[in-house]
């Protein structure tokens, strides 16, 4: 069911679009698509037609509906801001959102510029949302690092960073206007090795920035093995929540509006 899952991070995931296309070396072992090509030409499986870019309105309410409160990854089989979903879909998912505050929604994006562009314009009455979390994949600095800089550029109720997979050591990290970063290693067959080095830079430069740091996995072939301790602890720092309470931290001077 959508309204549970295992990432560690995250309450609920919510799929009003599944599919997608692959952009940047991030996306090269991609476990969503790994995942909807099994079930291609399967009748009836709602991964019948794989990985293929699809609009799903019919799951357009179901934050609606419901009742408890929860942390929801948006769109975790595909990316809101991909080039063929029509603005006016995006704008009615970001309603969905916008009505169903008392849920905390989290928005990650590959499609930076766009993503920018739209929450400037459009999307403006979903970026005063403070239970809204607009966030980027940071894999690389060729690529993650530039859309660190089109989300600081966007307003939102708070920015957050995926750094996963974790390709290369990303060096000075500048994250003011950041709230939050989660981190982990890629995983499953093929997985590309992750240096500690690498997660202990962003750990330390988090915490000497004043950002809530989670780290989600080691990752590798047998992920549940490699576990998600980092030196000798697990690191499960998230901001707060508008249904209650703090979630790791106080709140932060990452948490500041960024101008422009």
């Amino acid at each position: 069911m959508s309204d549970r899952t295992k990432i560690e991070w995250t309450d609920a995931t919510w799929n009003p679009i599944r599919g997608c296309t692959k952009i940047s070396p991030g996306c090269a072992h991609c476990y969503a698509e790994t995942f909807a090509e099994r079930f291609r030409g399967v009748p009836g499986h709602p991964y019948e037609q794989g990985f293929d870019l699809r609009l799903i309105p019919g799951k357009l309410a179901e934050p609606l509906r419901w009742a408890s409160p929860r942390m929801v990854f948006v769109n975790s089989m595909s990316d809101l801001f991909h080039k063929d979903v029509p603005d006016e879909y995006i704008i009615k998912v970001c309603r969905v959102m916008r009505e169903a505050g008392r849920h905390t929604f989290q928005v990650l994006t590959k499609r930076s510029e766009r993503m920018r562009d739209m929450l400037r314009g459009p999307l403006g009455f979903a970026a005063e949302a403070p239970h809204i979390w607009f966030g980027v994949s940071v894999e690389d600095r060729k690529h993650g690092l530039p859309r660190v800089d089109h989300l600081r550029g966007a307003p939102a109720g708070l920015r957050m960073l995926s750094v996963e997979p974790l390709l290369e050591d990303l060096g000075e990290l500048d994250l003011a206007g950041i709230g939050w970063v989660i981190l982990g290693g890629e995983s499953g067959p093929g997985a590309r090795p992750m240096a500690v080095e690498w997660v202990r830079s962003v750990r330390d430069q988090c915490r000497d920035q004043g950002v809530p740091f989670f780290f989600k996995q080691w990752g590798g072939v047998r992920k549940a093995k490699a576990g998600r301790e980092l030196d000798g602890r697990t690191h499960d720092e998230k901001p707060r929540t508008n249904h209650g309470g703090t979630e790791g931290t106080a709140k932060t001077r990452a948490e500041r509006e960024v101008p422009g």
